[in-house]
C-alpha cells in the first residue's frame, strides 16, 4: 500500500469492532445450535425416509432464496441510510424466524420460519461493509481472520450445545437461538454506533439497486470483481454441501445422533480457530490473499474426497480427518476471498458490492443443498462429496482467470 493510502486510511473504532465481533459470535451460535438438529426435526414430518435428504436440502434452500432476494436491497439501503438501522432490523427478523421454528407443528411452519429468517438474515453483507468502514484496507485480512476465528469459537460451542439441548426436545434449540438473536438486538441498541458517515453515504437509491438481479448484473460488470464473484459462487456451491448434508450422512453411515454430529462441528470450530487465529496471520505476512486462496482450495478438495470415503470405510477417523482438512481449507479461503473483494471496492459501494457478493453466495446456497439432497437420495451417498471436489477444482480455474485483473486493481 502506498503512502497516500496509508495516510487516508480510517482509524479503527474499537467500540464498533467489539460490537460486530459479539454480533458475529451470537449469530453463529444461533445458527450452529440448529445444525445438528435439522435432519432429526425434518424426519418428524417426512414419512418417506428416502426423501429426507431432499426435504432438508429444500429447508436450507428456502433460507437462501429469501436471502438472495433481500441481500442486495439491504446492502444498498445501508449505503444510503447507514449500517446500524438495517442491521438491527435484520436481528429482529432472525429472532422471529427462530421462534417460529421452535413452535413447529408442521413442515410448512419450518419453511415459513426459514423464509422469514432468510429475508432478514442477509446481515452478513452489512457487517462486512461495517468492518470495511472502520478498518484500514491494509488490515482487513487480519481482522477478517480474527473475526472468523471468534465466530469459529461459537461453532465450537453451538453444535455441542445444540446436541445437548436437543435432549430436552428437538424444538428447544430453536427457542435458544431466538433468545440469542433477541440478546443481539438489545446489545445493538445499547452499544452499536453508526459506522458510515453521512458524507460517505450514497446520495440516492434506485429501484435497480433493490433488485437482486440488477444488483448482481451491476457488480458482475466490474472487471476486477467478475471472476472473483464466479469463484465465490462455485466455492460456496461446494462448501454448503457439508453443513446441509453431513448430519444425515453421519447418521446413515456412522449411526451418529445429534450430539455426535455436534461434536464433529465443534472439531471443525476448534480447527478453524487455530487456522484463522494463527496460521492465517502467519501466511498473510508472507503471501498475498490470492496465493493463500489458491493453496487452500487444494485442502478443501482433499476434504471432500476423504469424507466420501466414509461410504466405503465406515470409520469416524475418516470423517474427522475430512472435517479437519475442510476447516483448514475453508479457514484460509473464506477470509482471503473477502479481502480480495473488499480490496477491489470503494467505500461508497461496499454495501452494494457486499450485497451482490451475498446474492452470489445465496444463489449457491439455493442450489447446493437441493442438489446435495438429490444426489444423496438418488445417485449415492458419496455423490454430493465427490461432486463438491469437482466444483472446488472449477473454483481454482476461476481464480486463475481472476489473477491478471487482481494484479491491476489490488495493492501489493
Amino acid at each position: 500500500m502506498d503512502a497516500k493510502q496509508t495516510q487516508t486510511a480510517p482509524s479503527i473504532n474499537r467500540k464498533s469492532l467489539i460490537f460486530i465481533i459479539i454480533t458475529i459470535m451470537l449469530n453463529t451460535l444461533g445458527i450452529t445450535l440448529i445444525a445438528p438438529v435439522a435432519p432429526f426435526l425434518v424426519a418428524r414430518y417426512v414419512s418417506d425416509p428416502n426423501s429426507i435428504g431432499v426435504a432438508v436440502g429444500w429447508l436450507g434452500s428456502t433460507y437462501a432464496i429469501c436471502q438472495f432476494i433481500a441481500a442486495p436491497g439491504l446492502g444498498a439501503l445501508s449505503d444510503r441510510f447507514g449500517r446500524r438501522p438495517l442491521l438491527l432490523l435484520c436481528l429482529v427478523g432472525s429472532a422471529f424466524g427462530y421462534l417460529l421454528l421452535g413452535v413447529g407443528g408442521a413442515l410448512w411452519v419450518l419453511f415459513l420460519g426459514r423464509a422469514i429468517d432468510g429475508i432478514t438474515g442477509a446481515n452478513t453483507s452489512i457487517m462486512i461493509a461495517y468492518i470495511a468502514d472502520i478498518v484500514p484496507e491494509s488490515q482487513r485480512s487480519k481482522y477478517f481472520g480474527w473475526i472468523g476465528a471468534i465466530g469459529a469459537a461459537s461453532i465450537v460451542l453451538g453444535p455441542a450445545a445444540g446436541g445437548l439441548i436437543a435432549k430436552f426436545g428437538y424444538n428447544v434449540p430453536f427457542y435458544v437461538a431466538g433468545f440469542v438473536s433477541l440478546v443481539n438486538v438489545v446489545l445493538g441498541l445499547l452499544f452499536m454506533p453508526e459506522s458510515l458517515a453521512k458524507a460517505q453515504r450514497a446520495a440516492s437509491i434506485t429501484f435497480a439497486k433493490l433488485n437482486p438481479f440488477a444488483t448482481l448484473k451491476t457488480v458482475l460488470m466490474l472487471p476486477q470483481l467478475r471472476w472473483l464473484l464466479i469463484a465465490m459462487f462455485l466455492y460456496t456451491l461446494a462448501i454448503v454441501i457439508v453443513p446441509s448434508n453431513v448430519g444425515l450422512f453421519a447418521r446413515d453411515h456412522l449411526h451418529w445422533d445429534a450430539d455426535s454430529t455436534g461434536a464433529l462441528f465443534s472439531v471443525f470450530g476448534v480447527m478453524t480457530i487455530l487456522v484463522q487465529g494463527g496460521l492465517l496471520q502467519w501466511l498473510l505476512k508472507r503471501f498475498r490473499a490470492a496465493q493463500i486462496t489458491m493453496g487452500a482450495l487444494i485442502f478443501t478438495t482433499a476434504a471432500f474426497v476423504v469424507i466420501a470415503l466414509v461410504v466405503a470405510v465406515n470409520t469416524p477417523l475418516l470423517m474427522y480427518g475430512g472435517i479437519i482438512l475442510f476447516a483448514l481449507g475453508d479457514g484460509l479461503t473464506s477470509p482471503a476471498l473477502l479481502e480480495l473483494i473488499t480490496g477491489a471496492t470503494d467505500a461508497s459501494s461496499q454495501g452494494q458490492v457486499q450485497g451482490g457478493s451475498q446474492s452470489v453466495q445465496s444463489l449457491a446456497n439455493i442450489a447446493g443443498p437441493v442438489a446435495a439432497g438429490f444426489l444423496y437420495d438418488h445417485v449415492g451417498h458419496a455423490a454430493p462429496y465427490l461432486t463438491g471436489a469437482g466444483v472446488v477444482v472449477l473454483t481454482f480455474g476461476a481464480m486463475l482467470l481472476a489473477l491478471p485483473l487482481l494484479r491491476t486493481h489490488l495493492t501489493p
